[in-house]
């Protein structure tokens, strides 16, 4: 087995120094898991053994995607890491610079699925992938590009993981090559140093190679541990008595809906981490309550008509989704107070589009301060915004054409929360035509 580890860190030597003669960047997908951090470890290792032949080719850059909805644990766990590997670059003076990415505010889960009401993700409607995916690491590949024209992207898949995974790495491969053309990104490639080890192997070299940026992988083998449900059969692991391989869980976002059923958030649970029953609870709900006819609107966001209950969310249905967030939000903070699953910035974003589908029956604060026993208004802290409603309703005899204004001031505010203006007339004009149907 350290053979074929020395193997491997002395070909992404070769590939590093001598077989590439360009200073392409090396952009290394890191999620904190098995496979990508053994990915580094011997990236890491490989350009140790370059500090002393030679002087640094090019920068390889460690980069992390949060899609803001990932498991507690795991976004615990990977920021520490990816403090150490920040610290321990440059403490050992290695070209290893660590990049964090998100989606951009319109694209976060909350927004979609609260704010504009899109139906939980399934098979056949995944949309969340591409937005809290896909478009942040790319527009971090695009910026490195703008820079340097091309760029190497190193991945931790293994052949091992699945047939899928197998025939993909094959069907992109470049005979007599390591690296192959991205098949998404123009002057891009990507190289998967690792992708002949096996499970087993992968386990080995976490189990045996001491963390080059000091971190403790007892500890990230102990969250796969208790994240392998109970009927998994794990694999027997060929170190040492005190290591039993804990098998292949995966990990991801805490609300995924994509998934039949969250094998590893359950595993936790029953293993002790009882705290994150809530997120679970929640999640489930959204699962069941998916399909449901009177959740549903007849059309889609684009207006399209549709078959009954097959459209977007209902404003209803989605204002109360947003208040069993916040209280199982408020639950989870009773033990980590510092915890947020919605960020303010999401709870403005989803008040736009509210008003941007004209619902102006419920309002983000006044969810927040039912579940949060508050009283956040921000007109007690602005006498002007109050002293305009009272002569707004001086001035209006009706409270029905009162509550219209009232309606066409929140979508002009709305509006200039946003950097286009498109679609404000059309807005107004849709909240006009529903109050002359309603009277």
């Amino acid at each position: 087995m350290s053979r074929k580890v020395d193997h491997i860190i002395d070909e992404i030597v070769d590939q590093y120094l001598y077989a590439d003669d360009t200073n392409r960047p090396w952009i290394i997908g890191f999620s904190g898991g098995k496979d990508s951090t053994v990915l580094l470890q011997l990236v890491w290792k490989a350009i140790e053994r370059v500090k002393e032949l030679s002087g640094f080719a090019r920068p390889v850059h460690v980069v992390c995607n949060d899609t803001m909805v990932e498991n507690p644990i795991i976004t615990n766990y990977v920021n520490n890491i990816l403090d150490k590997i920040d610290v321990a670059a440059r403490d050992q003076d290695m070209p290893i610079y660590v990049q964090k990415t998100l989606p951009r505010l319109e694209d976060s889960f909350w927004v979609n699925l609260i704010g504009r009401g899109y139906p939980a993700p399934n098979n056949s409607f995944r949309w969340c992938t591409e937005r809290l995916k896909v478009r942040p690491t790319s527009r971090f590949v695009m910026e490195q590009l703008d820079i340097t024209g091309e760029a190497i992207i190193l991945i931790g898949t293994r052949t091992d993981e699945s047939a899928s995974r197998a025939k993909s790495i094959k069907k992109h491969a470049v005979r007599g090559k390591r690296v192959s053309k991205h098949p998404n990104h123009q002057n891009t490639f990507i190289y998967a140093p690792i992708k002949h080890l096996t499970l087993e192997e992968v386990w080995y070299i976490i189990n045996t190679m001491p963390s080059p940026w000091g971190a403790d992988n007892d500890e990230l083998f102990q969250i796969y541990a208790d994240a392998s449900a109970d009927d998994y059969e794990c694999p027997t692991m060929v170190t040492n008595k005190n290591h039993s391989s804990c098998g292949q869980s995966r990990f991801g976002c805490w609300v995924c809906t994509v998934v039949k059923e969250d094998k590893s958030m359950s595993a936790l649970i029953d293993n002790g981490m009882t705290w994150l029953a809530p997120l679970l609870k929640y999640r489930n709900a959204v699962v069941a309550e998916r399909n449901k006819v009177e959740n549903r609107m007849d059309e889609r966001r684009n207006g399209q008509k549709v078959e009954k209950g097959k459209g977007t969310y209902k404003r209803e249905y989605r204002a109360n989704l947003l208040k069993r967030l916040l209280e199982t939000q408020l639950e989870i903070q009773q033990t980590f107070p510092e915890l947020e699953l919605i960020t303010n910035q999401e709870l403005v974003a989803i008040q736009v589009n509210w008003y941007r589908d004209l619902y102006f029956k419920h309002k983000v604060s006044d969810i927040y301060n039912t579940v949060y026993n508050k009283d956040i208004d921000m007109k007690e802290h602005n006498e002007k915004v109050h002293r305009e409603e009272e002569l707004l309703k001086k001035v209006c005899k009706k409270n029905e054409r009162f509550e219209l204004i009232q309606d066409h001031l929140a979508l002009l505010k709305k509006k200039a929360l946003l950097t286009k203006k498109r679609g404000l007339k059309e807005d107004l004009e849709k909240r006009i035509e529903e109050y002359i149907k309603m009277g």
